[in-house]
């Protein structure tokens, strides 16, 4: 199947595949930083250079990563950790990745992946600076990409 655009209102760039994986091993992948690298297809996350040893929500995590070639770290704050259903984590400028995981059975799970940056709107022009820099654009290409790498990791 292929990855599917989902509607989820305006400032919230989603997308959907099922992937022929248990809903808890899918969940477990994305609630540890240590291997977002391994879930990542846009090639922007790097190494995970600070995480707790038990993640909960409101744990910190700082990743290294490379965006059109320049290294920065960014330190992201777990804001939904609901198992085998929901991990979501904010980033310091307000936008969040959430990540959703719904059972279809018991070796196949839709898996929904959101940028939501309508709460990055506090800091003035925020907003503004997302959509002219063509965030929107570029992490719907990222999710699609890390969507697809997810789906055909686990396609038998």
């Amino acid at each position: 199947m292929d990855v599917t655009v989902v509607d989820r209102g305006p400032r919230q760039v989603c997308r959907r595949v099922d992937v022929a994986a248990p809903a808890a091993d899918l969940w477990a992948l994305a609630a540890d930083p240590r291997r977002h690298g391994e879930l990542d297809g846009s090639g922007t996350v790097q190494d995970n250079l600070k995480v707790p040893a038990e993640v909960l929500e409101g744990s910190k995590f700082s990743t290294s990563m490379k965006m059109k070639g320049v290294p920065y770290r960014v330190t992201s704050t777990f804001t939904v950790l609901k198992p085998y259903d929901v991990v979501e984590w904010r980033h310091p400028v307000g936008h969040r990745w959430r990540w959703e995981f719904e059972s279809l059975g018991p070796d196949l799970t839709r898996v929904t992946e959101t940028f939501d940056y309508r709460d990055a709107g506090a800091i003035k022009n925020k907003l503004k600076y997302y959509e002219r820099m063509g965030f929107a654009k570029a992490n719907a290409n990222g999710i699609e990409a890390t969507l697809g790498k997810l789906r055909d990791r686990y396609a038998q």
